[in-house]
Formats: C-alpha cells, structure tokens, sequence
C-alpha cells in the first residue's frame, strides 16, 4: 500500500478487534501516519467529512451506510440531479467495464467521464469524506460486489482484505487486476490453498500458536501447520480467493440442497433500508430471514409517507413498512433460483446496539444468538 507520513487514518472501531489494531494503529505507527480518532460511532459521518483521511478501514457495514445515505439523498434531489447522478455512474461503469477488459477507453467516453466526476461524482466523495482517500481496504465480512462495483464507478476503489485474530491479515486483492467480490492473493510468506471440501487452509509464520489453555480445539484448527479458518471458498488460477460462506453456517435443506447465505444476505443489506439480514432454513422446507431495518432511513422513510409510529417497535410493526420491505426482499430474491428465495420473512423489531449480545463489536449480527432468542419469531415463519 503506498502510505507515509504525509497519509492520515480514522479509526472508530473497537480497538479488541484484531483488523482494526493492526490497520489502524500498527500500520500507521509503521509508516509514520497521522492517527486520527473518531469521538465516537454516533459521529462517524461527521468525524470522516472533518478529516478526509487517506487511508481507511472499515467493515462492511460502513460501506452499506454510505452507499444508503446517498441513496436516500438522491431520492430527495431534483429530477434533473437524479439524471445526472445516473447518467454519471452509467458512464463511469462503461469506462470501468472496458479498463477491465484490456480495452482502450474511446476519447469519448473519457471526455463525458471526466466531465461527469468533476461535476456530480467529484461532489459525492466530498460529502462522503473520501476525496482525499487512496487506499481504502474493506474486511471482517463479505461485503457485496455490487457494492464494490457502485465504489469503484463513484471513483473510489475499496481493496478486499482477508484474515483471521488466528492468521493475522493473510490475503489482499490487487486493484485492477483481482476479481470484483475476491479477497485476493496471498500476501508474502503466506500460503493459502483449499481443503478437499472447499475449506480454506492458511499456513503462514503469523498464524497463531493455539487457542489458551484449549489443546483439543488447537488441534482441530492447525494441522501440520495449516490453519483451518472454518471459511469455503473458491480459488482462480491466479490464485485469487473467493469466500462462499462460513462452513458452519451453510444451510442444508430438507430437501438437501446446500445454501450459502451469505450471498442472499449481502444482496439484501444492498437495500438502504435493510441493515442486516440472518437467513434461516437448516433442515426446513424452504428459507426465511430475519431483518433488522435501517432506523434512520426507515423513519425518514416514514415521515415522508405520512406513516404514524411512536417507536422502533411500532415501525417495525406498520404494514406500510412491511409492505417496503417485503418489495426489498422481492428485489433481492429475483437474482437467485426459487430453492434459493427466501419465502418469508419476519422484522427484528429491537433497536439492537453494540452492547447487546446479538451484536459483534462491528456491528455484525450473530447467526447463532439471533436464532436461540429469537427461535420462537421463526417458528411463525414455518
């Protein structure tokens, strides 16, 4: 990554996270990075515009919350700005769909981008706090490749990185040159191959040295010196990887069908109106989920349209609003085959923080918790 003393970072996630300590904290103590500390995640929006780093982290869920926000506020623009926004990320994804291709980019085309980037897309990056930003890396969590490629047409590539508190940081993708929804290469001194069952095996001098006073969980994790990172995947012939899922979190059917969720789930979180999504089906006839809804976008939502609600649980609860999500559900179900539909779905209707157990420190719903507390919400689904 091309960072020295002239960069800036913005740190606000948890410091016990092991991704956020060492992009945040060691690699600029590395480079002689200016450390910047957000006051808190309330005021992210606000701190990230203030600094305008050039050099940030963030997990997924950040990057759905900027690409919401704008959403939302080029629902609210003038006709005339929402034309220009869409004829400009139009032709920034020709632009990006030829550069990819090994294509020359006509004069053209480069003119009218050009023309639309200092115009409309110049204008998003500033409001975002990303007109400074050169390196920005994504992680902890698959994030969408749709969301990737709406990115990188507003102007701004996010790199994938991959690893594990076990493995330290083991893999990156290369702009330009790794798959869209990859999580790249091998970085030095580490090596990365597939398991027989598509499960990913990092061997690498910054694995660690076994889980404290656990010795039968140690062995089952590292074999012959290769972790075992509990996550399926795919490898291209450039040896670039592509997370499917967590092995433990592919749902079988009753009918026997394997299911990756996390690819629905991500197509769902797309919506700005959709926070999180934990899909349900193991051993069912068919998949559900359960959402937790954008709060802001949502009530802002509901102000426009006149929609009475005196809490979160009462939003949740108005079928204008289930009427909304469902049409976000319907959207996001049209890209996969019936056996892959989610057939209903249930609203979360807590306003969880990151004190909460269902909750990780980044803001990631627990699969396993969401479906012990809230086992008698999805019996009403089957």
């Amino acid at each position: 990554m091309p960072l020295g003393p002239d960069d800036e970072v913005l740190t606000f996630l948890p410091l016990c996270h092991a991704a956020e300590r060492i992009l945040s904290v060691c690699v600029p103590i590395r480079h002689g990075i200016t450390i910047n500390i957000a006051e808190s995640g309330d005021t992210f929006a606000a701190d990230i515009q203030e600094v305008a780093p050039t050099f940030i982290f963030a997990v997924p869920r950040v990057w759905e919350k900027f690409y919401s926000r704008i959403n939302i506020v080029m629902n609210d623009a003038t006709a005339f700005g929402r034309f220009a926004y869409d004829q400009a990320l139009k032709t920034a994804g020709r632009r990006e769909a030829l550069i990819a291709a090994g294509k020359s980019v006509p004069m053209m085309l480069r003119l009218r981008h050009k023309v639309l980037d200092f115009l409309v897309l110049r204008n998003i990056r500033v409001e975002l706090g990303l007109a400074r930003a050169h390196t920005i890396v994504s992680g902890a969590a698959p994030i969408s490749a749709r969301l990737l490629s709406w990115f990188t047409a507003l102007g701004v590539t996010v790199q994938e990185a991959y690893g594990q508190t076990e493995t330290g940081i083991v893999t990156a993708t290369i702009p330009g040159r790794s798959p869209i929804g990859s999580i790249g290469r091998a970085l030095r001194n580490v090596e990365a191959k597939l398991a027989d069952d598509g499960e990913i095996l990092i061997r690498s001098s910054s694995n660690f040295s076994g889980y404290l006073n656990q010795p039968e969980k140690t062995a089952e994790t590292v074999v012959d010196g290769w972790v075992y990172t509990g996550d399926v995947g795919t490898m291209d012939a450039n040896g670039d990887l592509t997370i499917l899922d967590r092995k433990k979190d592919i749902i079988i059917t009753a009918g026997g069908k394997n299911i990756t969720p996390s690819q629905l789930e991500n197509e769902l979180k797309f919506s700005p109106y959709i926070s999180d999504a934990v899909i349900i089906g193991d051993k069912r006839k068919y998949l559900s989920v359960l959402i937790m809804i954008d709060h802001e976008n949502v009530e802002k939502y509901a102000q426009e349209k006149r929609i009475p609600f005196s809490n979160y649980k009462s939003l949740c609860a108005n079928t204008q609003i289930q009427d909304l999500i469902e049409g976000e559900v319907e959207r996001a179900n049209s890209g996969f085959s019936p056996v892959e539909q989610v057939k209903k779905f249930r609203l979360i209707d807590v306003l969880l923080t990151a004190e909460d157990n269902e909750l990780t420190p980044t803001m990631k719903l627990k699969r396993n918790e969401i479906e012990r507390k809230y086992k008698d919400l999805i019996e009403t689904m089957y």
